[in-house]
């Protein structure tokens, strides 16, 4: 007799033997989801009360950068020597208002002295004997002068008796070799004329030459000697410019040799700004642009002359000169904090400065979320920055608020759970 078999009801019927594949299933696609729906984001719990929040703005965005400088003379004029010698006297101590030309430093050089004394007794003797060339010269003119002289006498007879043999020969009455040898004679005393003559032109031109040259290298003794006078008297180290000495390092009795730098004058008749500014901006830091300071409750204008090229330490240096009033009681050395305006004002949307575009390098940031208990990692780009803002290119909308503090504790963890502990 067959037997009824009881059909299980419940969660013994779930259980049933052939369905446990299926079971067994389902608990596999509900693990599956679970893996790819979950949240895959690190979290940290972190003090509200340590963080510092600033809100995302948008409104006019000023392109200034905020550099110090040192106040210079508009004119700085390096004091060097022309000579070597030993210290003698020191007349002005740095600090002291100078004329141009004022003497500075004494100095000596016995080397210098002999050189003098050498110079000079070779342009005597020089002179000597160019008066001993000219005495000779003209003795010799003298003497040319005569044999002229007395070869035209000689020509002149020896024409007459040439002329008188000549007519005798005519008519006979004298031997025709007597009136050959008186011809012969003529000519002979005309040629020895124009040979005297040519002589004396020669001569006149030798002599011209040799005392022309003579006369040169006398001249250039001379100059030589001025030359060296001069260089006596650049053992007077005076002042090249109107102004105040701004230093003077030289000891009594010191040896210094020729080209070294003994101090400077300062050109008191204006003033500049020298400043440096981070590398970062040196493609736009350039010639004309405008920067402002406030001093004594005033605002001064200044506007930048020159760009030095050379970047030391991260930093290049700038010189700004002013474009109206200098303030009162100006001083070389004082430090002014300048307003450097890169750019004109533009509407932007930007946040405050904080610690924590160290960690980041304004790549990403922290966003509250609405109720303030979380704050969300989110990648943004940075564009210009001020002393006080920096703009934002991508990544935030006004009114949202991001946290500005310091990020070195927080890692890499994409949330933030914000705790108000007490």
């Amino acid at each position: 007799m067959d037997r009824v078999i009881e059909q299980k009801k419940g969660i013994r019927a779930v259980f049933r033997k052939k369905n446990i594949p299926y079971f067994l299933a389902g608990i596999f696609v509900i693990f599956v989801l679970w893996l790819l729906l979950r949240d895959k984001s690190s979290t940290l719990k972190v003090d509200a009360n340590t963080i510092t929040v600033g809100d995302v703005r948008q409104g006019e965005f000023d392109d200034y950068v905020r550099v110090s400088g040192q106040v210079q003379p508009i004119t700085v004029v390096q004091v060097s020597l022309l000579e070597s010698g030993v210290v003698q006297e020191k007349l002005i101590e740095a600090g002291s208002m100078v004329r141009k030309g004022d003497v500075l430093v004494r100095l000596s050089n016995n080397t210098l002295s002999l050189q003098i004394l050498q110079s000079e007794a070779d342009l005597a003797e020089q002179e000597n004997f160019l008066r001993n060339t000219t005495v000779t010269m003209e003795q010799e003119k003298l003497d040319l002068e005569k044999q002229r002289l007395e070869y035209a006498i000689d020509t002149e007879r020896k024409r007459r008796k040439y002329e008188q043999y000549r007519r005798l020969d005519e008519e006979q009455l004298v031997a025709h070799e007597e009136y050959l040898q008186a011809k012969e004679d003529y000519e002979l005393a005309v040629k020895s004329l124009e040979l005297i003559i040519a002589r004396q032109k020669q001569d006149s031109i030798y002599r011209s030459v040799q005392m022309n040259n003579l006369e040169e290298s006398l001249e250039s003794m001379r100059r030589s000697i001025q030359l060296v006078r001069e260089r006596v008297e650049n053992l007077n180290v005076k002042s090249p410019i109107d102004g105040q000495l701004g230093s003077l390092d030289v000891i009594l009795g010191q040896s210094i040799p020729e080209g070294t730098k003994i101090g400077q004058v300062n050109d008191l008749s204006d003033y500049k700004i020298e400043a440096k500014i981070d590398e970062h901006y040196i493609d736009r830091v350039q010639s004309g642009l405008s920067a402002t300071f406030e001093r004594q409750g005033s605002t001064f204008g200044t506007v930048v002359e020159k760009v030095y090229p050379e970047v030391t330490d991260g930093q290049f240096k700038a010189d700004f000169y002013f474009t109206g009033e200098r303030p009162d009681n100006i001083r070389i050395g004082q430090t002014y904090y300048l307003n450097l305006q890169l750019g004109q004002p533009t509407q932007s949307v930007y946040i405050p400065r904080g610690v924590f575009y160290q960690s980041t390098g304004g790549t990403w940031i922290y966003v509250l979320s609405e109720d303030g208990t979380k704050a969300y990692r989110r990648d943004i780009r940075i564009g210009r920055q001020n002393p006080q803002y920096y703009e934002v290119l991508e990544g935030l909308k006004p009114g949202e608020k991001v946290i500005i503090s310091n990020y070195e504790n927080y890692g890499k963890n994409d949330v933030l759970i914000l705790q108000n502990k007490k």
